[in-house]
């Protein structure tokens, strides 16, 4: 690109780390009304695979030398985990927006990433009861390495993770991953799987749930007093990761007001009649500019339903451009043979891979 950076997701992960994106997205949400976001385009591709390309874009309401232009192009294409591949995938353009001059050209799927576990993670600085320390990840795909690591980063005091997938060997896969990091090799933190969801749950402090389910995992009648839940995975009327119950419970918040119509576990109840519009408490914005109250007891149950919102990926791009252009990150190659994680039971060869770093993680395609 012309005139431009290209940033490849090696150099997004040397660039950010978690707390500073945790930290620049609560500045983004609490200027938003600085940001111009239209609604985002939508269309289903080739409905036999389920797929759907979505266009998000967002530019800064004032003008002058740091304003940006922003746009993603992602597709999200559930039936990846069949060929190894992710399911969300995508591009990032970013442009000044003081003259509209292309600026960098970012590795959509990496920033896509990185923003969704760090949006997931400032909820429950609001949202979660203070020093939790049980977390359960539901789903072990590529984005759940990120949400345990940008929650531990919000809240140091998670001292147990278990994983629970669909499909274990999964899951055990991603914990002997997690176990490699520096993150997990401090004596008082551990990684485990468990098979029982049910009893994991009950037992959580926080419950966070990041895959492509139609049908309701978490029940409503498991979740204890004080559990925040984050759910992070369905976009579309079609999916969802809770069921009602687990609704009807909370205090709800969302990202953004595109998770009202578009995630199943809101959507479906409202047309229902379970519950109306109002029962969403507030958006992200509102939460952290504190127009709304967000937990109010130890014993409150909260949700945290998140879609994805063009300010989200507009927030990590700048903070990457910027540190980019400020002090460049050295590309290393990634340590792993290939940008997508292959199961060792379906590679040929299977040498031993390097420890990887604590941004260098890679992880199983989410699973449905």
């Amino acid at each position: 690109m012309e005139g431009g950076l290209v940033i490849e997701k090696e150099q997004i992960r040397s660039i950010l780390s978690y707390s500073a994106l945790v930290d620049k997205l609560q500045e983004a949400f609490g200027n938003a009304r600085s940001y111009t976001m239209p609604e985002r385009h939508h269309h289903d591709i080739h409905a036999r695979a389920g797929g759907r390309l979505l266009i998000m874009p967002a530019w800064s309401a004032d003008w002058g030398p740091k304003a940006y232009i922003g746009t993603k192009l992602v597709t999200v294409f559930p039936k990846n985990a069949n060929q190894g591949l992710a399911s969300v995938l995508g591009v990032y353009v970013l442009a000044s927006g003081d003259t509209g001059r292309p600026l960098a050209l970012m590795n959509g799927t990496e920033l896509t990433l990185w923003r969704t576990a760090c949006v997931s993670a400032l909820a429950a600085r609001y949202l979660a009861r203070a020093e939790p320390r049980l977390m359960v990840m539901v789903g072990a795909g590529a984005l759940a390495p990120h949400l345990i690591q940008a929650h531990i980063a919000v809240h140091p005091s998670i001292d147990t993770i278990i994983v629970w997938n669909r499909t274990h060997d999964r899951a055990t896969e991603l914990v002997e991953a997690l176990r490699r990091l520096p993150l997990f090799s401090e004596s008082f933190r551990s990684v485990h799987t468990r098979k029982d969801l049910e009893d994991i749950v009950r037992a959580a402090d926080l419950v966070v749930c990041a895959t492509m389910a139609d049908e309701a995992l978490v029940r409503g009648r498991w979740l204890k007093a004080g559990v925040h839940v984050s759910l992070v995975g369905s976009f579309k009327p079609s999916m969802r990761e809770c069921d009602d119950d687990a609704v009807t419970r909370s205090r709800v918040f969302v990202d953004a007001d595109a998770a009202v119509c578009d995630a199943g576990e809101l959507s479906g109840p409202i047309a229902r009649g379970v519950v109306s519009k109002a029962h969403v408490v507030g958006d992200l914005a509102a939460l952290v500019r504190s127009d709304v109250d967000g937990r109010r007891s130890p014993d409150d149950v909260t949700l945290f339903k998140s879609v994805g919102c063009a300010l989200e990926d507009l927030a990590a791009a700048q903070l990457i451009y910027e540190t980019a252009v400020s002090s460049p990150p050295p590309c290393s190659p990634s340590p792993f043979p290939s940008s997508t994680f292959v199961p060792r039971s379906a590679r040929s060869d299977q040498p031993t891979p390097p420890t990887p770093t604590p941004n260098e993680i890679q992880c199983p395609p989410e699973e449905s």
